[in-house]
């Protein structure tokens, strides 16, 4: 920037300067320059379960004999923390079959959300799997929040 000493050069810049502090002083801001609003910050809304906490029981049926579990299953926060299921079959082979599903299950559901659960073979059963689900199904519609 080049200073000029003689007089015109001099009222110039105090002109100059006196207009750009003017326009400062009282121009608005232009809106993007505006402050902004501090939004305030809330924890998130804590989430909402798909399933009430309790205890549900079914009877799931499967197989052409038909045969069936009764199933009791307890849920916390849409998690299910325990299982119980019966092995009513009188048929030897059947009931083998039965109880090594009962003894798998908590393994396979315990610490799941129920909306996760799939059980398709356990243990070496298909069938009682079908027998499980259907139950679970009947709890699910039960448990709805």
């Amino acid at each position: 920037m080049t200073l000029k000493t003689d007089p015109v050069g001099i009222a110039t810049m105090a002109v100059g300067v006196a207009v750009a502090l003017g326009a400062c002083a009282g121009t608005p801001a232009p809106e993007s320059a505006a402050p902004t609003q501090r939004e305030e910050t809330r924890a998130p809304d804590a989430p909402t379960n798909a399933f009430r906490d309790g205890e549900y029981s079914a009877t799931g049926w499967y197989g052409s004999l038909p045969s069936h579990h009764d199933v009791t299953i307890t849920l916390q926060d849409d998690i299910v923390t325990d299982v119980e299921i019966t092995t009513p079959a009188e048929d030897e082979t059947s009931l083998g079959y039965q109880q090594r599903f009962a003894d798998a299950l908590p393994g396979a559901v315990v610490g799941q959300s129920l909306d996760d659960i799939v059980v398709d073979k356990l243990a070496g059963s298909s069938g009682c799997s079908e027998g499980f689900m259907d139950a679970l199904e009947q709890i699910k519609d039960a448990a709805a929040a």
